[in-house]
């Protein structure tokens, strides 16, 4: 982990957990790979407005802080693939919820159609339980 983010001003647990997983990029990255291994040109894809610049920096900071796994094969041309850390898919609950809420919201609070189910797409609803019985960490 980054020594800054020990460091936090406010004391409180949340602020750890937003430098953590905060931003635009980093809840979208850590989504779609609860869902599955990705290679780094299907995340582009998957994240057509982010840069490559900008998902690369994502990814190392995610790796360093142990929510990404990052698997290099040894083959030409090298084939490189991301994916959730044990640690990661403790927060597939939270991911959950917060895509359940900004749907909610959407609907409730801008009057606007419901999103289409491409965030977090193979990751749904149904993955919860999965997800509660295997968010162990260190087992």
């Amino acid at each position: 982990m980054r020594p800054k983010r020990l460091d936090g001003k406010s004391g409180c647990a949340v602020e750890l957990t937003l430098s953590v997983i905060g931003g635009v990029w980093k809840p979208l990255i850590l989504f779609h790979l609860l869902g599955g291994k990705k290679r780094f040109m299907e995340l582009t894809r998957l994240i057509p407005s982010a840069t490559q610049r900008m998902l690369t920096l994502q990814l190392r900071e995610l790796e360093a802080d142990g929510l990404v796994a990052r698997h290099v094969f040894a083959e030409v041309p090298p084939r490189v693939e991301y994916e959730a850390s044990a640690l990661c898919r403790t927060l597939a609950p939270v991911m959950l919820s917060l895509r359940e809420w900004g749907q909610r919201y959407r609907v409730e609070h801008q009057h606007l159609p419901p999103f289409e189910p491409q965030c977090g797409e193979g990751y749904d609803h149904r993955s919860r339980e999965h997800a509660k019985a295997h968010a162990t960490v260190g087992q």
